[in-house]
C-alpha cells in the first residue's frame, strides 16, 4: 500500500479588518420631495397632487400593440398558448392600458386646473390694481 503525497499546505495570512468609515451612505432621496422639503410647512395639496402623479407615472410600463402582439405571436408559435388565448389577452392589455391612460390624462386635467386657480387668486389682486392704474392712466391722457 503506498501512502498518499499531499501537497504542502499553504499557510494563509490573516486578512486585515477594513476600518469602518465613519461616513453612512446617503440614500436616495426622490426628487419629487425636495421642492416641498424646501417650502417646509407651505406645501400645497398642489403639490402632494403633483407628487402622486410622478409616482403614477414612474410606476408605469408601456409597451406598443405591436410588440405585445409580436411577443404573444412567439409565444403562440412555440406552443406556450392558444391563439384564441393570445388574442383575448392582447385586447384585456390594451383595454386596460387604455383605461390607464385615460385615468390619468384626467388626472393631469384636474392638477392643471387646479394649478391654474391657485395662479389666479394669487395673482387676481395684482391685475386688479394694473387695471386700476391704466384706467387712471387713461383718464389723465383725456
Amino acid at each position: 500500500m503506498a501512502a498518499k503525497k499531499t501537497a504542502p499546505s499553504k499557510a494563509k495570512k490573516p486578512k486585515k479588518a477594513k476600518p469602518k468609515s465613519k461616513a453612512k451612505a446617503k440614500p436616495k432621496a426622490k426628487a419629487a420631495k425636495k421642492p416641498a422639503a424646501r417650502r417646509g410647512a407651505r406645501a400645497t395639496g398642489l403639490d402632494k397632487s403633483v407628487e402622486q402623479f410622478r409616482d403614477s407615472l414612474e410606476h408605469s410600463v408601456t409597451l406598443s400593440r405591436d410588440r405585445l402582439q409580436e411577443v404573444v405571436d412567439d409565444a403562440v408559435k412555440r406552443g406556450r398558448m392558444t391563439r384564441t388565448d393570445a388574442e383575448k389577452m392582447v385586447s384585456d392589455l390594451v383595454k386596460r392600458g387604455r383605461r390607464q391612460t385615460d385615468s390619468l390624462l384626467k388626472e393631469l386635467e384636474r392638477l392643471i386646473q387646479q394649478a391654474r386657480k391657485e395662479v389666479g387668486g394669487r395673482t387676481a389682486p395684482v391685475r386688479k390694481q394694473a387695471t386700476q392704474a391704466a384706467r387712471r392712466a387713461r383718464k389723465k391722457l383725456k
